[in-house]
């Protein structure tokens, strides 16, 4: 493990770090600051390695972390590792890149959604909402049902005005969307009940989701 952190410890830079906040929104208070491409190039190195995944995590290293999901096996994540990963996202980078990359091929991926989509944790949400996302962008085997099923918890969700709860919601019915004609016509039912909405969140969610199916639809 002391060898993996030396190495993105290398790879860090003091800019870096301070356009993590300023240009991309990511707050974290431990970072060496290495770009995404110097990341995933150590991840490469390693390989997959469970174990390493968890020793990493627990430094709590925000570079250390993101390396963590991409090596770690998701057949081996378990639904309690899943939630402890969880309770500590920080920012949204973090949030996502677990969801996008380990998440959602383990076998708790729904689970979790239904789970997590109800929180009141502002990142714990949102993870419910971007994991649902990426199993819609990269699941080709689940059943539209499955994610007909998950259309209820968008609109439950939808009233949040929190900045990355609703960034999650929307990017959430906007991959529903983009699996089939069956599930972007349920979806963009929903798009549209939300943009007549009186909440201003719904509205944004609704209109954003709409607007992204029409350019599908003009290609």
């Amino acid at each position: 493990m002391q060898v993996v952190l030396a190495s993105l410890e290398r790879a860090g830079s003091t800019k870096v770090r301070a356009e993590m906040s300023t240009r991309y929104g990511i707050y974290t208070d431990n970072a060496f600051g290495v770009m995404m491409r110097d990341m995933q190039a150590v991840a490469k190195s390693i390989g997959t390695n469970h174990e390493l995944a968890l020793a990493l995590w627990d430094t709590g290293t925000y570079e250390a972390r993101m390396v963590a999901s991409m090596i770690d096996d998701p057949a081996k994540v378990t639904s309690a590792q899943m939630d402890r990963w969880c309770k500590s996202f920080d920012n949204w980078a973090i949030c996502d890149t677990v969801c996008f990359k380990l998440f959602d091929r383990t076998p708790h991926a729904f689970e979790k959604v239904a789970q997590w989509a109800g929180k009141r944790e502002e990142f714990v949400k949102r993870a419910g909402f971007a994991l649902l996302a990426s199993v819609a962008l990269h699941d080709k085997k689940t059943a539209d049902e499955t994610f007909l099923r998950c259309l209820p918890l968008i609109e439950r969700a939808a009233d949040d005005e929190r900045n990355f709860v609703k960034k999650g919601v929307s990017w959430a019915l906007r991959s529903i969307g983009k699996r089939n004609a069956k599930l972007q016509t349920a979806a963009m039912a929903v798009a549209r009940r939300l943009s007549a909405s009186d909440e201003p969140a719904a509205r944004w969610i609704g209109k954003d989701a709409l607007r992204e199916f029409g350019k599908r639809k003009a290609r």
